[in-house]
């Protein structure tokens, strides 16, 4: 907790400078301000970590297609094995297993979630994190280990992207296609495409001028600056001036390994992140009693603890733990001391709880970082939630090194970009290198993230059906999409703080139904319209989101700033009572063999 309480002129100050700083940076192009890789960066769509293997083409009938290799398709394809269900196939546009684990490679990657409740099927594997946060060589090795562990490596489909996914209504089969041209004509569709897959570059004036070198953080050039994902030197930059846009989760985990090799590194800053404590350690397995079902009661726990609700204990001990539980104490506290438990009760608990903790991260800028005025601008001024939290030990520290300036631009972003460097505010910038840490495509369309076009009954595509929002039972089953199954988040528990947790409940359910229509020979499964109806609508009753919060910052939590419609809301809300109600319901939705909402047919 804060040392002392704020006062309430001292909250209304802080709302106000939230405001303040949330209009600087409101753009009215929203998502839009961002650029698809065309031209010289169309090979950011390209696998710079593995050459395709000749092969002949693949034409077979099977069970299951997996779209998508990273955790959400290897928990899918791990739940369909140990459902009796192995006739499947991954496929992957990238050379391996990992999804974004396979991506992200640049130096100093990690998770931001603890990994003992991060990693899926650890318990299923027999295998124990080295540390509480992991690294992205050791997370994309256990997204290998689950992928030997079930099987699924031998009759993967790697560097082979899906061109086209169609229903074949005639002989109740998806047609799947891809630029290896393979078909498949499978009983079942798997969709695990991820949240974050499709690199994304900010729309900069002459950001196809730079004469300089130039890569994205998602496909690091390690040729360029020397070094690997290990976190070895980058001894190539020892002489070079070094220039990166973004200050996100990834930049915030980069910059202190450029800032310790490069010859000089500039920081060009829109907006800080909120940067708390890591504390990151070894783990000693000695240190825990895990017995069966270890790794479902870690989830519960901390699923519980970070929405607010109550356990005994608090087995993870993080910092996103720890604002949920402030927030549940100053509730009990007040209906405590005679106060009614209502959603004005929730509201003021969650401000006030926020407020401090902010506070204190603000704070913890002015204690590491020397320099007055970089601290300043380093201070994060919205609520924790409006941006990706980030926890990091050794970020901050980077900026007293005298190699590394931070070149604020007070919310409005970098001006242009030129042949030799960058512009901001009338000052021009040289550089060698400019690295974009610009994230991945959220909120565009699914086709566009996907990749392909899916067509389903009558030649309806995805795209027309979620044209006015994302339209499913349970975020799985669509209606029109027969036997096709989206392996995501929204419109589920859509526990942001720990996507993996959502990828293995929605991958359990995806093997019990299509072991279900295996076992009593059903040749469709499909959810009724009316089911899709009622689901969509209790959502849209109560969207349970914090989105779109008139203290925000723009980011992609919160549609860039942009006011929420029916579609936007839709494509991003989650179960309205919350993520661990909503793991509860579908827990009792699969043990009770109804399958209710689904007809087979």
């Amino acid at each position: 907790m804060a040392d002392q309480a704020l006062t309430d002129e001292q909250r209304d100050a802080i709302h106000a400078r939230y405001r303040a700083e949330r209009d600087k940076r409101l753009r009215p192009d929203g998502n839009a301000q961002y650029l698809q890789p065309t031209g010289r960066f169309a090979d950011l769509l390209e696998d710079p970590w593995s050459e395709p293997s000749e092969r002949a083409p693949v034409r077979e009938e099977l069970d299951v297609v997996i779209i998508g290799a990273g955790f959400a398709g290897l928990a899918t394809g791990a739940r369909l094995a140990q459902s009796g269900v192995t006739d499947v196939r991954l496929v992957d546009s990238a050379g391996g297993v990992g999804g974004t684990w396979y991506w992200n490679r640049y130096p100093g990657a990690m998770c931001d979630t603890a990994a003992m409740v991060y990693l899926p099927l650890l318990e299923e594997t027999g295998y124990l994190p080295t540390m509480k946060y992991t690294a992205a060589p050791e997370i994309h090795g256990h997204a290998e280990r689950i992928a030997e562990h079930f099987g699924l490596l031998d009759r993967a489909l790697f560097s082979t992207r899906v061109t086209d996914l169609r229903w074949d209504d005639g002989h109740h089969r998806w047609v799947v296609s891809t630029d290896r041209g393979d078909e498949l004509h499978a009983r079942f569709v798997a969709m695990g495409t991820g949240p974050l897959n499709r690199p994304k570059l900010p729309g900069i004036p002459g950001i196809d001028e730079f004469e300089g070198h130039t890569f994205h953080t998602s496909r690091w050039d390690y040729d360029y600056t020397g070094g690997g994902p290990d976190g070895s030197p980058m001894e190539r930059l020892a002489d070079r001036r070094v220039g990166i846009i973004g200050t996100g989760a990834t930049a915030v985990q980069c910059i202190p390994m450029l800032a310790r090799d490069a010859g000089e590194l500039l920081v060009f800053q829109r907006t800080p992140s909120s940067i708390d404590v890591r504390a990151n350690r070894p783990l000693d397995p000695e240190e825990f009693e895990l017995g069966p079902g270890w790794q479902r009661e870690w989830l519960v726990n901390f699923a519980t603890l970070q929405t607010g609700q109550f356990a005994e204990v608090d087995l993870v001990e993080d910092g996103w733990t720890d604002i949920a539980q402030r927030i549940r104490d100053r509730v009990v506290a007040e209906v405590t001391a005679g106060g009614e438990f209502t959603p004005e009760t929730i509201a003021k608990a969650f401000a006030d709880s926020d407020d401090e903790k902010m506070e204190e991260i603000r704070a913890r800028v002015d204690e590491i970082v020397s320099d007055p005025a970089t601290a300043e601008a380093l201070k994060p001024w919205y609520r924790q939630l409006c941006k990706r939290p980030c926890f990091h030990d050794e970020s901050l520290d980077a900026y007293n090194r005298p190699n590394v300036h931070l070149v604020d631009t007070d919310g409005r972003g970098v001006e242009r970009i030129d042949a030799t460097g960058v512009w901001v505010g009338g000052v021009h910038y040289d550089l060698d290198c400019l690295v974009f840490a610009s994230g991945f495509e959220v909120g565009t369309e699914y086709a566009r993230r996907a990749g392909y076009e899916t067509l389903g009954r009558d030649g309806v595509t995805l795209t027309e059906r979620w044209s006015g929002g994302m339209q499913s039972l349970h975020g799985i089953h669509v209606h029109g999409f027969p036997n096709l199954f989206v392996v995501g988040m929204a419109q589920g528990a859509n526990l942001i703080s720990n996507v993996t947790h959502n990828l293995v409940e929605s991958a359990t359910t995806v093997a019990l139904v299509v072991a279900h229509a295996l076992e009593i020979g059903a040749e469709e499964v499909e959810v009724t319209q009316e089911a899709e109806r009622e689901w969509v609508e209790g959502i849209e009753r109560n969207p349970g989101s914090f989105m779109g919060n008139a203290e925000c910052t723009p980011g992609y939590y919160n549609n860039e700033g942009q006011p929420l419609g029916r579609e936007a809301l839709l494509n991003v809300a989650g179960y309205p009572a919350g993520p661990v109600a909503f793991f509860s319901y579908i827990d009792r939705w699969r043990r009770s063999g109804d399958y209710e909402g689904l007809e087979f047919r």
